[in-house]
């Protein structure tokens, strides 16, 4: 079995596949939910299962005029459940419209179950996204 560390890793390879805006569904187990607390206005901040949260996560990618090429892990924190873990990062790209290099900070509240993201939590510095994306 793999542990909340090794699901991250596997998720933060996703992220760099600028080639195709898919989203491995094994990542996932079937009922995962994904929070994003900080959703701006008008975008879901809850979503339930794993087809809901694949077919939102390759919209909002193919959506996204961006290339990432760097997920700078800060901090990664274990908690009193060995299922849970922590994570700061920074993602970084380019901007495909301007060819501007942006970076953003994120916290990660994984849980890991059969080696499979069965909850992810992120905290998203909606600010810096929008002024990144602001001349796109």
């Amino acid at each position: 079995m793999s542990t909340p560390h090794e699901a991250f890793a596997r998720l933060r390879q996703q992220w760099f596949l600028s080639d195709r805006p898919t989203l491995d569904p094994d990542l996932f187990t079937e009922d995962v939910v994904v929070e994003m607390p900080f959703a701006a206005p008008g975008h879901p901040d809850r979503i339930e299962g794993r087809a809901a949260f694949v077919a939102f996560a390759e919209a909002g990618r193919a959506a996204l005029p961006v290339r990432f090429d760097q997920c700078l892990i800060t901090a990664a924190h274990e908690t009193a459940d060995p299922d849970v873990i922590v994570v700061e990062y920074e993602l970084g790209g380019t901007v495909t419209t301007t060819g501007a290099r942006a970076s953003a900070p994120f916290i990660g509240v994984l849980r890991a179950r059969d080696g499979r993201i069965a909850r992810w939590r992120e905290y998203q510095h909606t600010l810096a996204i929008a002024e990144a994306l602001a001349a796109a």
